[in-house]
Parts: C-alpha cells; sequence; structure tokens
C-alpha cells in the first residue's frame, strides 16, 4: 500500500462543523441533524454531513456580546490561540445559522432568539458573504450563546487532499422554539435522525459517510439523552488520517477504521 503524502501539502484551512441534537421525539434517545450535501460540490458533494464550513476572517471580530466561557477557554480545550478560538466559535454559530436556521444567540446573555424567521434576508446575505456574523449580532443588539455549545472532537483531512480543513466539533441542543430547515444552497436534504438509524442508513449504502462523521454519530450513540451528551467531559486530541491508495482504491488510516470499513461498501473510495 502506498501513502499519498505529498511533499508540499496543501495547507488546512480552519473550520468549525456544529453537531446539532435533540431528545428524541418518537422514541428514547438523542437525534441529531444532518444534511445531504447537493452532489457535485468542490468537497464532501453529495455526502450526509452536520451543518458547519471554513472560518471567515469576519470571524475574528472582536467587538461582539459574548456569553459564556471566553476564548481563552475554548483556546484551552481546542489546543489553539485566543484569537483562533473566537473565530471558531463564532464560525460553528454562524455556519448554524446559514446552513439550518438555528441561531444560538439571544437579546440577553441568558435567553435566545425564539423565533429566527424575522432574520431570513439576514440569513441569504450572510451565506453570500455580503454580511458579516458580527455585523449582524450588532445590528440587532444579540448576545452570542458561547455557552450553549460544546467543544466535541478535532480532525484534520488527511494530507494527500485538494481541500483540506482543519476542523472543530461542537455540540449544539436545538433551542426551545426554534426549528432547523434545509433553505440553503449546500445542502440537497435534511433530516433528524437517531444515531443508530444514520448509521444503519450508512451502512446500507443509503447515504455516504465521511470517518469524522462516522465517527461522531458512533460516539453520540452511546448516549440517551441530550443532559448525558452537554454532561460529558471530552477529551479533544487533533486525529490526522493518513490517506493511501492501492490498486485505484483510496483509503482513510485512522482509529476505530476497522469498524468504519467492516462490512459496508464506500462509493467514494474508488477514486
Amino acid at each position: 500500500m502506498s501513502s499519498s503524502t505529498a511533499a508540499d501539502p496543501v495547507p488546512a484551512r480552519d473550520a468549525s462543523t456544529v453537531i446539532l441534537v435533540r431528545d428524541g421525539r418518537s422514541r428514547p434517545g438523542i437525534e441529531v441533524f444532518l444534511l445531504e450535501r447537493v452532489g457535485g460540490m468542490a468537497f464532501a458533494g453529495g455526502m450526509t454531513v452536520f451543518p458547519g464550513g471554513g472560518v471567515d476572517p469576519s470571524d475574528a471580530a472582536a467587538d461582539i456580546e459574548w456569553a459564556g466561557p471566553p476564548p481563552s477557554w475554548w483556546a484551552d480545550r481546542f489546543g489553539t490561540d485566543e484569537g483562533k478560538a473566537q473565530a471558531l466559535v463564532c464560525a460553528a454559530a454562524r455556519e448554524t445559522f446559514e446552513e439550518c436556521g438555528v441561531l444560538l444567540a439571544g437579546p440577553t446573555a441568558d435567553s435566545v432568539v425564539a423565533d429566527t424567521a424575522p432574520f431570513s434576508a439576514e440569513r441569504g446575505r450572510l451565506e453570500r458573504r455580503e454580511l458579516s456574523f458580527a455585523q449582524f449580532l450588532t445590528d440587532h443588539d444579540l448576545v452570542l450563546r458561547a455557552d450553549l455549545l460544546r467543544p466535541w472532537s478535532h480532525w484534520i483531512t488527511p494530507i494527500g487532499e485538494a481541500r483540506r480543513y482543519d476542523t472543530r466539533f461542537f455540540v449544539a441542543v436545538l433551542p426551545d422554539g426554534q426549528n432547523a430547515d434545509g433553505e440553503t444552497s449546500e445542502a440537497a436534504s435534511v433530516s433528524w435522525r437517531s444515531a443508530e438509524d444514520a448509521l444503519a442508513d450508512w451502512r446500507s449504502g443509503t447515504t455516504v459517510l465521511l470517518p469524522p462523521t462516522w465517527s461522531q454519530l458512533d460516539a453520540l450513540g452511546r448516549f440517551d439523552t441530550v443532559t448525558e451528551v452537554l454532561d460529558h467531559e471530552q477529551t479533544i486530541e487533533a486525529v490526522l488520517p493518513v490517506l493511501t491508495r492501492e490498486n485505484g482504491t483510496v483509503r482513510v488510516e485512522f482509529d476505530g477504521e476497522d469498524a468504519y470499513y467492516a462490512g459496508t461498501v464506500h462509493p467514494w473510495s474508488k477514486r
């Protein structure tokens, strides 16, 4: 098996991904919000993912109202500096709003917007990068609720990929009164699924999960309530899988790969 490691790897862009959860509606357990990305997209086209995306330079704005752990706390959890930590948290909240209409902000430090529909125009402007998230919050006197997010994991796209991301994963609970939707140009469909059902869809070949998404779903399947998830103290270490190719087949090697590859076909592997 030969490695695809490049002498000059593409730099990994900072990114934030949010695992949005809620307690199950029809049966015990938790449910996770998932998007099927539009086919043909440059990164993870056609695959099932959590809301998220790259950090924008404007996410580093320092003049926003902030509730919850300060950037220094996030920097310690994610092993980075305070400036980048703040940008990662802002990107997490921004991407969640852009991709599914869930806004982790409120008029005060202990409240959350009950209805995000009045902000639909700004949501579109945010997605088109016509408006910064900091300016949006300032214009509406909103406080970023960093305390509604939890640090969860850290994955880096393998060396050898044409597009690479240095992604911090967060967990957040769907705020009361808000609804997650698929009103974004990047989603072909969206759904709330239990981790068990999402993994069953993947094993049947109905959906395609990259290793980081699979890994988070596998871990979340061990929790019965969102309270348990929020109370869990997650140890975060950066995961940098190794990309290999043999006989035209791509394999991503990481801790837990045997369970990922066991008994299922990966249609993305022949490339």
